[in-house]
């Protein structure tokens, strides 16, 4: 999930992935909407591809992305997971902070 949760981190990267849940899209479209060259793209698609959030193929000389959905599924399982497990501990120590400061 680490991986992910980098890849996704960067703002770019973000409205690549936002641009892919609407559906598949060639790489110079993907370019042109997140209004980054082609090379900066590409480098940008290429951590989002190792971190297993899109998936490419190739089709004539283009290169089409797309969300793996599997992945995507998978990451989101677990991040619902870690917050499931997560926030009843930041309650506690907020709660025990907010307890300290009333004394």
């Amino acid at each position: 999930m680490e991986t992910q949760l980098r890849a996704i981190a960067d703002p770019v990267r973000f409205r690549i992935l936002k641009h892919l849940a609407n559906g598949e899209s060639a790489a110079g479209d993907i370019a042109r909407k997140v209004g980054r060259s082609g090379p900066v793209t590409s480098h940008h698609l290429a951590i989002l591809r190792d971190a297993g959030l899109v998936q490419v193929r190739r089709e004539a000389q283009a290169r089409i992305y797309s969300l793996d959905a599997q992945a995507v599924a998978r990451f989101r399982k677990d991040f619902d997971a870690f917050w499931d497990d997560a926030l009843p501990r930041l309650k506690t120590i907020v709660e025990a902070d907010h307890g300290r400061r009333r004394q």
